[in-house]
Protein backbone atom coordinates (compact mmCIF):
# COMPACT_ATOMS: atom_id res chain seq x y z
CA UNK A 1 0.00 0.00 0.00
CA UNK A 2 1.98 2.93 -1.15
CA UNK A 3 -0.22 5.39 0.49
CA UNK A 4 -4.06 5.80 2.21
CA UNK A 5 -6.78 6.43 -0.52
CA UNK A 6 -7.60 10.07 -0.35
CA UNK A 7 -11.35 10.37 0.49
CA UNK A 8 -13.58 13.34 -0.21
CA UNK A 9 -17.24 13.23 1.49
CA UNK A 10 -20.86 14.82 0.52
CA UNK A 11 -23.10 14.54 2.99
CA UNK A 12 -22.50 13.41 6.40
CA UNK A 13 -21.76 16.07 8.84
CA UNK A 14 -22.99 17.00 12.56
CA UNK A 15 -25.90 15.33 13.67
CA UNK A 16 -25.95 12.48 10.75
CA UNK A 17 -26.52 8.97 11.32
CA UNK A 18 -24.50 7.50 8.22
CA UNK A 19 -21.55 9.78 7.85
CA UNK A 20 -20.16 8.69 11.19
CA UNK A 21 -20.84 4.73 10.21
CA UNK A 22 -18.62 5.66 7.11
CA UNK A 23 -15.57 7.43 8.55
CA UNK A 24 -15.14 4.54 11.19
CA UNK A 25 -15.61 1.77 8.66
CA UNK A 26 -13.53 3.92 6.15
CA UNK A 27 -10.33 3.94 9.13
CA UNK A 28 -10.99 0.46 10.66
CA UNK A 29 -8.83 -1.26 7.62
CA UNK A 30 -6.15 1.92 7.84
CA UNK A 31 -6.91 2.34 4.28
CA UNK A 32 -8.46 5.86 3.86
CA UNK A 33 -8.36 9.42 4.67
CA UNK A 34 -10.97 12.09 5.06
CA UNK A 35 -9.18 14.66 3.59
CA UNK A 36 -11.89 16.81 1.82
CA UNK A 37 -15.89 17.15 2.19
CA UNK A 38 -19.07 19.38 1.62
CA UNK A 39 -20.60 17.76 4.60
CA UNK A 40 -23.84 20.33 4.71
CA UNK A 41 -25.83 22.74 2.56
CA UNK A 42 -25.94 24.71 6.45
CA UNK A 43 -22.73 27.00 6.13
CA UNK A 44 -22.13 26.47 10.10
CA UNK A 45 -22.60 22.79 10.07
CA UNK A 46 -20.32 22.46 7.27
CA UNK A 47 -17.17 24.11 8.95
CA UNK A 48 -18.24 23.04 12.71
CA UNK A 49 -17.82 19.25 10.77
CA UNK A 50 -14.67 20.05 8.53
CA UNK A 51 -13.03 21.39 11.58
CA UNK A 52 -14.49 18.54 13.95
CA UNK A 53 -12.67 15.59 11.68
CA UNK A 54 -9.81 17.70 10.96
CA UNK A 55 -10.13 18.79 7.92
CA UNK A 56 -7.98 21.92 6.45
CA UNK A 57 -10.49 24.32 6.20
CA UNK A 58 -9.24 25.10 2.37
CA UNK A 59 -10.53 21.62 1.59
CA UNK A 60 -14.16 22.46 3.61
CA UNK A 61 -16.60 23.36 0.03
CA UNK A 62 -19.72 24.97 -0.11
CA UNK A 63 -20.23 22.81 -3.26
CA UNK A 64 -19.40 19.64 -4.30
CA UNK A 65 -18.71 21.06 -8.00
CA UNK A 66 -16.13 22.90 -6.44
CA UNK A 67 -14.91 20.63 -4.52
CA UNK A 68 -14.28 18.37 -7.82
CA UNK A 69 -13.13 20.87 -10.00
CA UNK A 70 -10.28 22.27 -6.97
CA UNK A 71 -9.24 19.06 -5.67
CA UNK A 72 -8.48 17.54 -9.53
CA UNK A 73 -6.02 20.26 -9.46
CA UNK A 74 -4.16 19.12 -6.28
CA UNK A 75 -1.27 16.42 -6.47
CA UNK A 76 -3.13 15.16 -3.28
CA UNK A 77 -6.60 16.01 -4.78
CA UNK A 78 -8.99 13.22 -3.55
CA UNK A 79 -9.28 9.41 -5.16
CA UNK A 80 -12.63 8.72 -4.07
CA UNK A 81 -16.16 10.75 -3.22
CA UNK A 82 -18.52 8.86 -0.54
CA UNK A 83 -22.49 10.27 -1.40
CA UNK A 84 -24.25 10.08 2.51
CA UNK A 85 -26.73 12.87 1.08
CA UNK A 86 -30.44 12.01 0.97
CA UNK A 87 -31.45 10.19 -1.87
CA UNK A 88 -32.58 12.92 -3.82
CA UNK A 89 -29.23 14.16 -4.73
CA UNK A 90 -27.46 10.50 -5.03
CA UNK A 91 -27.90 10.67 -9.07
CA UNK A 92 -26.52 14.22 -10.09
CA UNK A 93 -23.75 13.75 -7.09
CA UNK A 94 -22.28 10.64 -8.85
CA UNK A 95 -22.86 11.11 -12.00
CA UNK A 96 -20.86 14.60 -11.79
CA UNK A 97 -17.84 12.44 -9.80
CA UNK A 98 -17.93 9.58 -12.15
CA UNK A 99 -17.51 12.42 -14.96
CA UNK A 100 -14.32 13.98 -12.85
CA UNK A 101 -13.02 10.10 -13.02
CA UNK A 102 -13.60 9.86 -9.38
CA UNK A 103 -14.24 6.63 -7.65
CA UNK A 104 -18.09 6.57 -5.89
CA UNK A 105 -18.96 5.00 -2.55
CA UNK A 106 -22.50 5.78 -2.82
CA UNK A 107 -25.69 4.75 -0.11
CA UNK A 108 -28.65 2.98 -1.40
CA UNK A 109 -30.88 3.67 -3.16
CA UNK A 110 -28.45 4.52 -5.89
CA UNK A 111 -30.65 6.86 -7.55
CA UNK A 112 -34.46 8.24 -7.65
CA UNK A 113 -35.50 6.64 -10.64
CA UNK A 114 -34.74 3.15 -12.84
CA UNK A 115 -33.57 5.56 -15.78
CA UNK A 116 -30.92 7.54 -13.81
CA UNK A 117 -29.78 4.18 -12.32
CA UNK A 118 -28.99 2.76 -15.55
CA UNK A 119 -27.51 6.25 -17.22
CA UNK A 120 -25.35 5.98 -14.04
CA UNK A 121 -24.82 2.14 -14.81
CA UNK A 122 -23.48 2.97 -18.50
CA UNK A 123 -21.40 5.73 -17.20
CA UNK A 124 -19.83 4.15 -14.77
CA UNK A 125 -19.25 1.60 -17.76
CA UNK A 126 -17.89 3.89 -20.16
CA UNK A 127 -15.64 5.71 -17.73
CA UNK A 128 -14.04 3.00 -16.11
CA UNK A 129 -14.33 4.35 -12.52
CA UNK A 130 -14.88 1.67 -9.90
CA UNK A 131 -18.52 2.26 -7.81
CA UNK A 132 -19.38 0.92 -4.72
CA UNK A 133 -23.10 0.99 -3.19
CA UNK A 134 -23.29 -0.01 0.44
CA UNK A 135 -25.31 -2.63 0.95
CA UNK A 136 -24.28 -3.22 4.06
CA UNK A 137 -25.50 -6.93 5.22
CA UNK A 138 -23.61 -8.55 1.95
CA UNK A 139 -20.28 -7.82 4.05
CA UNK A 140 -21.06 -9.95 6.86
CA UNK A 141 -18.53 -12.73 6.57
CA UNK A 142 -21.44 -15.58 7.51
CA UNK A 143 -23.73 -13.69 4.44
CA UNK A 144 -20.74 -14.29 2.11
CA UNK A 145 -20.75 -17.65 3.22
CA UNK A 146 -23.98 -18.29 2.82
CA UNK A 147 -23.38 -17.85 -0.97
CA UNK A 148 -20.66 -19.63 -1.52
CA UNK A 149 -22.33 -22.62 0.14
CA UNK A 150 -25.48 -22.38 -2.19
CA UNK A 151 -23.19 -21.69 -5.22
CA UNK A 152 -21.57 -24.45 -4.28
CA UNK A 153 -24.40 -26.95 -4.32
CA UNK A 154 -24.45 -27.46 -0.48
CA UNK A 155 -28.14 -26.79 -0.38
CA UNK A 156 -29.69 -28.24 -3.90
CA UNK A 157 -31.34 -26.24 -6.05
CA UNK A 158 -33.05 -23.79 -4.82
CA UNK A 159 -36.88 -23.65 -4.18
CA UNK A 160 -37.52 -20.87 -2.30
CA UNK A 161 -36.63 -18.13 0.82
CA UNK A 162 -38.27 -15.82 3.32
CA UNK A 163 -36.66 -12.32 3.57
CA UNK A 164 -37.78 -9.99 6.18
CA UNK A 165 -36.36 -6.72 7.78
CA UNK A 166 -38.35 -5.18 10.49
CA UNK A 167 -37.80 -2.23 12.60
CA UNK A 168 -40.04 0.14 15.23
CA UNK A 169 -38.84 2.91 14.87
CA UNK A 170 -41.72 5.13 12.55
CA UNK A 171 -44.50 3.36 14.83
CA UNK A 172 -45.56 6.80 15.83
CA UNK A 173 -45.05 9.77 13.80
CA UNK A 174 -41.63 10.88 14.60
CA UNK A 175 -40.30 14.17 16.37
CA UNK A 176 -40.30 17.73 14.56
CA UNK A 177 -36.67 17.77 15.07
CA UNK A 178 -36.02 14.27 14.09
CA UNK A 179 -34.22 15.08 10.98
CA UNK A 180 -33.26 11.59 9.94
CA UNK A 181 -36.99 10.73 9.91
CA UNK A 182 -38.17 13.89 8.23
CA UNK A 183 -36.36 13.37 5.11
CA UNK A 184 -37.29 9.59 4.69
CA UNK A 185 -40.90 10.22 5.00
CA UNK A 186 -41.01 13.08 2.26
CA UNK A 187 -41.13 12.34 -1.15
CA UNK A 188 -39.10 14.83 -2.40
CA UNK A 189 -36.45 14.27 -0.85
CA UNK A 190 -36.14 10.28 -0.35
CA UNK A 191 -38.26 9.83 -3.63
CA UNK A 192 -42.11 7.06 -4.22
CA UNK A 193 -40.50 4.60 -1.81
CA UNK A 194 -40.42 5.24 1.59
CA UNK A 195 -39.79 1.85 3.70
CA UNK A 196 -39.88 0.12 0.38
CA UNK A 197 -36.80 2.08 -0.68
CA UNK A 198 -34.98 2.74 2.88
CA UNK A 199 -34.99 -1.17 4.29
CA UNK A 200 -36.88 -3.18 1.39
CA UNK A 201 -34.11 -2.59 -0.73
CA UNK A 202 -31.59 -4.50 1.76
CA UNK A 203 -33.92 -6.99 2.17
CA UNK A 204 -34.14 -7.07 -1.60
CA UNK A 205 -30.55 -7.17 -2.14
CA UNK A 206 -29.80 -9.49 0.37
CA UNK A 207 -31.82 -12.37 -1.32
CA UNK A 208 -30.34 -11.59 -4.31
CA UNK A 209 -26.93 -11.50 -2.98
CA UNK A 210 -26.72 -14.92 -1.36
CA UNK A 211 -28.60 -17.05 -4.00
CA UNK A 212 -26.67 -14.56 -6.77
CA UNK A 213 -30.06 -14.37 -8.68
CA UNK A 214 -32.11 -11.60 -10.66
CA UNK A 215 -35.68 -10.66 -10.20
CA UNK A 216 -37.83 -11.52 -13.16
CA UNK A 217 -41.56 -10.81 -11.46
CA UNK A 218 -43.11 -9.38 -8.67
CA UNK A 219 -46.61 -8.59 -6.59
CA UNK A 220 -46.41 -5.97 -4.18
CA UNK A 221 -48.31 -4.38 -1.78
CA UNK A 222 -47.59 -1.44 -0.14
CA UNK A 223 -48.83 0.12 2.93
CA UNK A 224 -49.21 3.38 5.97
CA UNK A 225 -49.54 2.45 9.06
CA UNK A 226 -50.34 6.47 9.54
CA UNK A 227 -52.81 7.52 6.65
CA UNK A 228 -50.92 11.18 6.28
CA UNK A 229 -47.89 9.81 5.13
CA UNK A 230 -46.57 10.55 2.27
CA UNK A 231 -44.92 7.19 1.42
CA UNK A 232 -45.34 3.53 2.59
CA UNK A 233 -44.12 2.29 5.90
CA UNK A 234 -44.73 -1.43 5.51
CA UNK A 235 -44.28 -3.64 2.47
CA UNK A 236 -45.13 -7.07 1.55
CA UNK A 237 -43.95 -8.69 -1.99
CA UNK A 238 -43.76 -11.76 -3.84
CA UNK A 239 -40.76 -11.91 -5.42
CA UNK A 240 -39.36 -14.55 -8.41
CA UNK A 241 -36.03 -14.63 -9.41
CA UNK A 242 -34.47 -16.50 -12.05
CA UNK A 243 -37.95 -16.73 -13.30
CA UNK A 244 -38.15 -20.00 -11.27
CA UNK A 245 -37.35 -19.28 -7.69
CA UNK A 246 -40.60 -17.68 -6.01
CA UNK A 247 -39.99 -16.33 -2.41
CA UNK A 248 -41.85 -13.59 0.41
CA UNK A 249 -40.37 -10.47 1.42
CA UNK A 250 -41.26 -8.37 4.23
CA UNK A 251 -40.39 -4.75 5.28
CA UNK A 252 -41.68 -2.91 7.74
CA UNK A 253 -40.46 -0.30 9.63
CA UNK A 254 -43.75 -0.22 12.04
CA UNK A 255 -43.35 -3.48 13.87
CA UNK A 256 -43.57 -2.64 17.81
CA UNK A 257 -40.72 -3.81 19.79
CA UNK A 258 -38.54 -5.14 17.06
CA UNK A 259 -35.20 -2.79 16.74
CA UNK A 260 -33.32 -4.03 13.48
CA UNK A 261 -34.42 -7.71 12.82
CA UNK A 262 -33.18 -8.40 9.11
CA UNK A 263 -33.50 -11.98 8.92
CA UNK A 264 -33.19 -14.65 5.78
CA UNK A 265 -34.20 -18.48 5.03
CA UNK A 266 -33.17 -20.11 1.26
CA UNK A 267 -35.14 -23.44 0.91
CA UNK A 268 -33.05 -25.95 -1.15
CA UNK A 269 -33.68 -29.60 -2.39
CA UNK A 270 -31.04 -30.53 -0.17
CA UNK A 271 -30.93 -28.28 3.24
CA UNK A 272 -31.88 -24.72 4.21
CA UNK A 273 -29.60 -21.84 5.29
CA UNK A 274 -30.81 -19.36 8.04
CA UNK A 275 -29.17 -16.02 9.17
CA UNK A 276 -30.19 -13.25 11.12
CA UNK A 277 -28.64 -9.45 11.38
CA UNK A 278 -29.50 -9.37 15.06
CA UNK A 279 -27.18 -12.69 15.89
CA UNK A 280 -24.71 -12.44 12.82
CA UNK A 281 -21.93 -14.13 13.67
CA UNK A 282 -24.01 -17.67 13.28
CA UNK A 283 -25.49 -19.12 10.45
CA UNK A 284 -27.87 -22.61 10.30
CA UNK A 285 -27.53 -25.20 7.75
CA UNK A 286 -30.52 -27.29 8.19
CA UNK A 287 -29.92 -30.82 5.91
CA UNK A 288 -32.79 -32.56 5.49
CA UNK A 289 -33.74 -35.51 8.14
CA UNK A 290 -30.24 -34.97 9.69
CA UNK A 291 -29.23 -32.33 12.76
CA UNK A 292 -28.90 -28.85 12.01
CA UNK A 293 -25.65 -27.59 11.63
CA UNK A 294 -24.67 -24.20 13.21
CA UNK A 295 -21.98 -22.51 11.54
CA UNK A 296 -19.88 -19.70 13.63
CA UNK A 297 -17.75 -16.65 12.43
CA UNK A 298 -14.51 -18.29 12.54
CA UNK A 299 -11.61 -18.14 9.34
CA UNK A 300 -10.94 -21.76 9.66
CA UNK A 301 -14.73 -22.85 9.38
CA UNK A 302 -15.28 -20.72 6.47
CA UNK A 303 -14.59 -20.44 2.66
CA UNK A 304 -11.64 -18.23 1.42
CA UNK A 305 -13.90 -15.20 0.59
CA UNK A 306 -15.69 -14.81 4.17
CA UNK A 307 -12.25 -15.78 5.92
CA UNK A 308 -10.55 -12.85 4.04
CA UNK A 309 -13.83 -10.90 5.71
CA UNK A 310 -13.10 -11.85 9.58
CA UNK A 311 -10.70 -9.85 11.68
CA UNK A 312 -10.76 -11.52 15.14
CA UNK A 313 -10.60 -15.28 16.71
CA UNK A 314 -13.89 -17.28 16.87
CA UNK A 315 -15.93 -16.58 19.48
CA UNK A 316 -15.15 -12.49 20.00
CA UNK A 317 -18.19 -11.37 18.08
CA UNK A 318 -17.96 -9.06 14.68
CA UNK A 319 -21.08 -7.01 13.56
CA UNK A 320 -22.43 -4.36 11.86
CA UNK A 321 -19.21 -1.72 11.54
CA UNK A 322 -16.78 -4.62 10.58
CA UNK A 323 -19.51 -5.65 8.05
CA UNK A 324 -19.54 -1.91 6.56
CA UNK A 325 -15.69 -1.73 7.26
CA UNK A 326 -15.34 -5.25 4.65
CA UNK A 327 -17.09 -3.49 1.94
CA UNK A 328 -14.75 -0.59 2.55
CA UNK A 329 -11.49 -2.77 2.57
CA UNK A 330 -12.60 -5.03 -0.83
CA UNK A 331 -13.61 -1.99 -2.52
CA UNK A 332 -9.91 -0.23 -1.86
CA UNK A 333 -8.67 -3.66 -3.57
CA UNK A 334 -10.73 -2.79 -6.78
CA UNK A 335 -9.40 0.99 -6.55
CA UNK A 336 -5.74 -0.41 -6.47
CA UNK A 337 -6.72 -3.02 -8.57
CA UNK A 338 -5.28 -5.75 -6.60
CA UNK A 339 -6.71 -8.77 -7.27
CA UNK A 340 -10.47 -7.63 -6.72
CA UNK A 341 -12.94 -11.14 -6.98
CA UNK A 342 -15.30 -9.42 -9.04
CA UNK A 343 -19.38 -9.59 -8.34
CA UNK A 344 -18.81 -9.78 -4.70
CA UNK A 345 -19.45 -6.64 -4.15
CA UNK A 346 -22.83 -4.21 -5.14
CA UNK A 347 -21.60 -1.82 -7.97
CA UNK A 348 -23.96 0.04 -10.33
CA UNK A 349 -25.43 -2.96 -11.51
CA UNK A 350 -27.15 -3.80 -8.32
CA UNK A 351 -28.06 -0.15 -8.37
CA UNK A 352 -29.93 -0.79 -11.51
CA UNK A 353 -32.18 -3.81 -9.73
CA UNK A 354 -32.42 -2.09 -6.53
CA UNK A 355 -34.41 0.72 -8.89
CA UNK A 356 -36.38 -2.13 -10.98
CA UNK A 357 -37.10 -3.54 -7.43
CA UNK A 358 -38.87 -0.54 -6.13
CA UNK A 359 -40.19 0.61 -9.62
CA UNK A 360 -41.71 -2.93 -9.92
CA UNK A 361 -43.42 -2.77 -6.63
CA UNK A 362 -44.77 0.64 -6.27
CA UNK A 363 -46.19 -0.63 -10.03
CA UNK A 364 -47.34 -3.89 -9.06
CA UNK A 365 -49.39 -2.34 -6.29
CA UNK A 366 -50.68 0.41 -8.00
CA UNK A 367 -52.47 -2.31 -9.99
CA UNK A 368 -53.83 -4.03 -6.69
CA UNK A 369 -50.87 -6.42 -6.31
CA UNK A 370 -51.20 -7.52 -10.12
CA UNK A 371 -47.65 -9.58 -11.28
CA UNK A 372 -45.46 -7.07 -13.10
CA UNK A 373 -42.27 -8.57 -14.99
CA UNK A 374 -38.74 -7.45 -15.78
CA UNK A 375 -38.35 -5.71 -19.03
CA UNK A 376 -42.10 -6.00 -19.42
CA UNK A 377 -43.95 -2.12 -20.82
CA UNK A 378 -46.27 -0.54 -18.09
Amino acid sequence: MSHRIRMGMVGGGVGAFIGPIHRIASRMDDQYELVAGVFSNIEQENTESAELLGVASERCYADYREMFAVEAEREDGIEVVVIVTPNFLHFEVAKAALEAGLAVICEKPMTLTLAEAIELDQLAESTGAPFLLTHTYSGYPLVQEARQLIADGEIGDVLTFSVQYLQEWLTKEPEKNDRQAAWRLDAKLAGAAGCLGDIGTHAFQLASYIMDADLTSISANLTRSIPSRQVDDNVHATLVFNDHIRGHLWASQTAPGIENNLNIKVVGRKATLEWSQEEPNVMWLRPYGEPSKRITRRAEFLGEYAASSTRTPGGHPEGYLEAFANLYSKFAEKIRKQGFKKGWLADTRTGVQGMQFIELAIESDQRGGEWVHVGEDA
